[in-house]
């Protein structure tokens, strides 16, 4: 327990820097890159799409790597730390010296080749460092969750904070980023320790244990409503609410919301236990986002409320979830590199799907970004994709959980 409680707040600024990797690019750079550079809504979401394919290929081997490292580790995973910051400069701060598109996917696998093996490696000396505490995970996933989201709230504002302020914000974000990268990658550096098991864990050994093989795929059937409103975010609020400009301030409520719900659903999880205190959360999610549905332009407060409910019960996906996996890898892949080279594979899958599907049905339908002349299809279109796909998706998620017999 008391290895348990030192240096958490290491664990804490890390996971803040990778979400600050994740999620709000997936949010802002599309629309960037179709805003700056007029690359087609369409190319963008087939591009992300063929770089997860990649990713099918890539996390197994980079948790391969990672169960592997040796006397080496702390510096590849600092190095490791530094093409990510150079690749968020690349991304937003440097005018592309080729054809934006191509550039775009360079930077974002440079971005998200870092993200993965950092990510794995973060996750996996996660499982060692809570040990045999049954305990332990739910408590450190409330520090590292807690981080993560807190990590999301600011790089989700700053972009559009910094509008008015400096002349390129998302150049600002991209530069401020890579220094705190930098300065989170110094403070984890004593915690990354050799391998806990001498004999490296493999894939088929993992997909083939019963209760791994289940949250896999509930993470990914539950991982998909969230991916598919954040690729719809901006474009909801600023073409169906009409609220240009309150894009920052609902997000940060959002993830605000996630992050101090955080330590709260991981002291129910405790007392009451993961899955019922994650199955109320799910309920809760479909209740307070379905109503979304029922919105219309200039409901900026209605959806505010909406920001909050639903950002609070994402804080027990995020928090819940990794914990019981890393749980069941401390049993059967105590290294946990594999093990976490599979989830981090089936979230970031997610995201690309919903890019490839959504963005090109949406644009199908008549949208276009910014415009104030849309077609009556092509917001309905944008509302029942961003509305009710999730709510249908975080059904069968919550009927896919229940129906699951989870092992202690």
């Amino acid at each position: 327990m008391k290895a348990l409680k030192e240096r958490l707040p290491a664990y804490t600024g890390f996971a803040a820097v990778l979400s600050g990797a994740g999620l709000p690019i997936y949010i802002y750079a599309p629309k960037y890159y179709h805003d700056t550079y007029g690359v087609s809504l369409a190319a963008l979401g087939a591009l992300l799409f063929g770089l997860r394919l990649f990713d099918f290929a890539q996390d197994p081997v980079l948790g391969w790597i990672s169960e592997r490292l040796t006397y080496a580790k702390k510096l590849i995973i600092t190095l490791t730390a530094t093409v990510l910051a150079l690749s968020m400069i690349g991304l937003f701060a440097i005018i592309p010296p080729i054809a934006p598109i191509w550039w775009f996917g360079i930077t974002v696998t440079g971005l998200f080749t870092a993200f993965s093996f950092l990510s794995i490696n973060f996750y996996a000396q996660g499982v060692s460092k809570a040990g045999t505490d049954p305990k332990g995970h739910v408590r450190l996933a409330a520090w590292r969750e807690s981080g993560a989201l807190m990590g999301v709230c600011i790089a989700a504002v700053i972009p559009t904070a910094l509008i008015g302020v400096v002349a390129d914000p998302f150049a600002a974000f991209a530069y401020g980023f890579a220094v705190v990268t930098l300065v989170a990658a110094i403070f984890m550096w004593p915690e990354w320790k050799e391998r806990v098991s001498q004999e490296p864990s493999q894939i088929r050994e993992i997909i083939s244990d019963g209760t791994a093989r289940k949250l896999l795929i509930l993470a990914l059937v539950n991982a998909t409503p969230l991916a598919v409103s954040s690729t719809l975010f901006l474009f909801y609020v600023e073409s169906k609410l009409g609220a240009a400009g309150w894009e920052g301030p609902l997000l940060v409520l959002f993830f605000l919301a996630a992050a101090i719900s955080s330590p709260i659903w991981s002291a129910l999880a405790r007392r009451y236990g993961e899955k019922p205190v994650l199955i109320t959360a799910m309920i809760l999610a479909v209740a307070s986002f379905g109503y979304t549905l029922t919105l219309s332009p200039g409901d900026v407060i209605p959806f505010a409320v909406i920001c909050v409910l639903s950002g609070a019960t994402i804080g027990a996906d995020l928090t819940l979830l990794p914990a019981m996996f890393a749980k069941r890898m401390s049993v059967i892949s105590p290294n946990g590199g594999q093990g976490f080279g599979l989830w981090n594979l089936v979230n970031k899958f997610t995201l690309a799907f919903a890019a490839v599907a959504l963005l090109p049905l949406l644009e199908r339908s008549g949208f276009v970004a910014g415009s104030t002349d849309l077609p009556r299809e092509a917001i309905t279109t944008l509302t029942m994709l961003y509305a009710l796909v999730p709510s249908l998706l975080k059904l069968l998620a919550i009927g896919l959980l229940i129906a699951t017999k989870l092992e202690d």
